[in-house]
This record gives C-alpha cells, sequence and structure tokens, in this order.
C-alpha cells in the first residue's frame, strides 16, 4: 500500500492527516466528521473561536459546504483553483462550529501538492490548518513538525514549498473584499 493509500485509509478511520499543501504543511481530517474536527482543533490547542478552513477536491463541491455560491464565488474558484486562494462563503448549517465563524467557513482547492491528491483521493471536503502548535510558526516540511503533532497524526512526509499563505478573500459580500493579501493576487 502506498503512502498515499495509508494517508487516506487514516482519513476514512476518523485521524487527522499531517500533509505538505501548496504552500505548507496542514492537518487535514474529514470536515464531515465532528470527532475528526475536534481532534485537529485538540492537536493544535487552537481555540473554539478560531475556524479551521476546509481544503476542496474541485469547484464543484463548493456546493457541499456553502449555503449559496455566487457567480462571482465561482467565477474566482475557476480562475485560481487549484492554488493558494482561500474563499470565504455562507456555511451549511451541518458543518462542525469549530469550521465556521459567523456562519461562514474557508474553502479553497490546494494547489498542486500531496494534500491535493489526497483531498481527490478522498472525494470530499478536509480540514486545512497548518500543522503546528497553536500560536508555533507553522512549518513547510514534516520533518520539521513539533513532537506533539508527529505523534497525533499520521504523517505524510514531504515537503511544501513554503513563503507566503494563501490569499483569502470574503466572498460573502459583493464585490468579494480581499481580508489576507498572500501567495497570489486576485486583481482586486
Amino acid at each position: 500500500m502506498s503512502a498515499l493509500e495509508q494517508a487516506l485509509d487514516a482519513l476514512r478511520r476518523g485521524e487527522v492527516v499531517a500533509a505538505p499543501t501548496e504552500t505548507l504543511v496542514g492537518l487535514l481530517a474529514d470536515a464531515m466528521d465532528v470527532d475528526a474536527v475536534a481532534r485537529v482543533a485538540d492537536l493544535k490547542g487552537r481555540s473554539a473561536n478560531q475556524p479551521i478552513a476546509l481544503l476542496l477536491p474541485d469547484v464543484a463541491a463548493l456546493d457541499r459546504v456553502a449555503v449559496r455560491v455566487s457567480e462571482t464565488t465561482r467565477a474566482l474558484g475557476e480562475a485560481h483553483w487549484p492554488g493558494p486562494l482561500t474563499l470565504l462563503v455562507e456555511a451549511r448549517p451541518e458543518l462542525s462550529p469549530l469550521l465556521t465563524r459567523d456562519g461562514k467557513v474557508g474553502v479553497r482547492v490546494p494547489g498542486p501538492s500531496l494534500a491535493l491528491d489526497l483531498v481527490r483521493a478522498f472525494g470530499g471536503p478536509l480540514t486545512a490548518t497548518s500543522a503546528n502548535l497553536s500560536g508555533e510558526p507553522a512549518v513547510a516540511d514534516t520533518a520539521a513538525l513539533a513532537p506533539a503533532i508527529a505523534a497525533g497524526a499520521h504523517v505524510l512526509s514531504g515537503r511544501a514549498p513554503g513563503g507566503e499563505p494563501s490569499t483569502f478573500v470574503d466572498a460573502t459580500v459583493e464585490p468579494p473584499v480581499v481580508l489576507r493579501a498572500g501567495a497570489i493576487d486576485v486583481g482586486f
């Protein structure tokens, strides 16, 4: 069984996986499994008022996590995904409160990476938060994971390119607003 298949099996069992994304190493878990999402928050030491973003396999998966998807939002996803663009959308009510704030959730389709391979093989939304203890610097290599993170997650070894985090855009308003400049320029 390949390393990717082992990580996929871990996700299906509700475990947390640490894997390189197109920017940094992330903690991935089945976003529709409330217990798995809680494991991510506990592993990071993340407070409940800091929502956890999601990785999606493709633009079509927006409809699985968002109440409504505007034409502008879909166009942004189609133009920049896969890639380091996180869109804030209105969350479906069935999502864990650990993923949302004020009824909204951040989503992205990661750029070419082990995380993209994994979310596509999984076929559904995964958590997307940096693989570091809350308040500590993010890491670009799984070899640099904090011991507590490495012990609590299935590690899909590898190195991410590092650099800037994803650009974060509030797509719940018209026109959308850049909340955090990041790895890509969305042109507004």
